[in-house]
């Protein structure tokens, strides 16, 4: 039987689908349009960088050397802060990395919801008005106008002079009567260059909200499962892809952990083994920003594999019953043989399908995808486990293990 062919609706439904992106729209984007820093899908990847590199970091190089405060003079020089390289130089291109990569690994995933049937017929126009909710909050321009606020009054006023600074003379600034007397390299990194990262960074926490909330919605319209998918997910395995796509996100997460923690290890005598908290807390944090929004599915995926083990086990126990009366009972034909029999099959094939609807998971992703994105946002501070061993007695220990 032919599929009947796309209506007029059909179409504009599925191209809204497609469009779906987290990451073109908002006045940034269109600023960085505008300006040739990026093309209509996110290209031009490396102007963008180069650019705002060049505006954040290539300044304070400059206003510290004509200070006299580049790599001497200071308890901490320009070139040996690591926190503000990691920061300008690691993390800042990686969360624009992540906006290019994120758009083309997370784009197709909304389309998957209609290819694989989960969104029916009648459930349709709660998931387009879902697409369109999320695309409005991507496109606000007062959500980025608050955001700009945010880093001004409690990202550079509050939690940089309280939490971040370090109370030593720095390239930056040097403590004075309970505050900070900045330099003008100090006045450029409180103005542009920290303001600048830290929108970044909160744009994407933005993001974030914006696809959980997404999920949140569509998780409210009542979705077609599949218990016997091989995902083990009843169709929705794909998902759990989207963590992937978010590794350079939690790649700049944890280098901006790092680059603090080697401040505080270099300048204030801070050993790696007192920030386990932070550490383990990031981590944890990450994970479950990233999973945690696709737990919503989870009262509708353990709805579907209750109903599959009701319907496959009735339907098992009617075949078995049929196979029992048949081979064991005398019911075949005499000239039927029991070697070749498709009957065996078709019972081991039942057997399978009863298995996979068995060990259907609750949330769309697998351990291996938690492992993954709790190791990647680590990654970062493999470096600093030199303040603690050599790198000799390092590799000895590792070769250990290995061998």
């Amino acid at each position: 039987m032919r599929a009947p062919p796309p209506t007029a609706g059909d179409e504009r439904f599925l191209k809204d689908a497609a469009n779906f992106s987290l990451v073109l729209g908002g006045p940034l984007f269109q600023l960085w349009r505008r300006t040739r820093l990026a093309g209509d899908t996110g290209q031009l990847l490396r102007r963008r960088v180069l650019a705002i590199v060049l505006l954040v970091w290539a300044p304070l190089l400059l206003l510290s050397a004509a200070e006299g405060h580049a790599w001497a003079g200071v308890m901490m020089p320009f070139l040996r802060d690591i926190e503000v390289h990691v920061r300008l130089l690691i993390a800042v291109p990686l969360l624009i990395l992540a906006e290019l990569i994120v758009h083309q690994r997370m784009r197709p995933v909304v389309g998957q919801f209609l290819e694989r049937g989960l969104v029916s017929e009648p459930a349709r126009p709660q998931f387009d008005a879902a697409i369109a909710a999320a695309m409005r909050l991507r496109n606000s321009i007062t959500a980025e106008t608050l955001m700009i606020a945010v880093v001004y009054v409690v990202g550079v006023g509050v939690i940089w002079r309280t939490t971040i600074a370090l109370d030593v003379t720095s390239w930056y600034a040097a403590p004075a009567d309970g505050g900070l007397h900045r330099s003008l390299a100090g006045w450029w990194f409180g103005l542009v260059s920290l303001p600048v990262f830290q929108f970044l960074l909160l744009r994407w926490y933005f993001r974030l909200f914006i696809w959980a909330r997404f999920l949140w919605q569509t998780s409210r319209i009542d979705l077609t499962f599949v218990p016997t998918h091989p995902d083990r997910c009843g169709g929705m395995g794909f998902l759990g892809q989207v963590g992937y796509a978010l590794t350079p996100f939690l790649l700049a997460q944890g280098s901006l952990l790092a680059g603090t923690i080697a401040n505080q290890i270099f300048y204030t005598g801070a050993t790696l083994p007192e920030f386990q908290v932070e550490i383990a807390g990031l981590v944890g944090a990450m994970v479950f920003a990233v999973l945690g929004p696709m737990l919503v599915f989870g009262p509708q995926l353990t709805a579907a594999k209750r109903k599959g083990l009701r319907e496959y086990g009735t339907l098992a126990q009617r075949y078995g019953r049929e196979f029992d009366k048949k081979w064991l009972r005398g019911g075949a034909p005499e000239d039927e043989p029991l070697i070749g029999s498709s009957d065996i099959q078709s019972l081991s094939d039942l057997v399978h399908c009863v298995d996979v609807v068995k060990g259907m998971r609750f949330a769309p992703f697998s351990m291996q995808t938690a492992v993954h994105l709790a190791v990647v946002t680590v990654l970062p501070l493999a470096p600093l486990l030199l303040t603690m061993i050599s790198m000799e007695q390092l590799l000895a220990r590792l070769l250990q293990i290995v061998i």
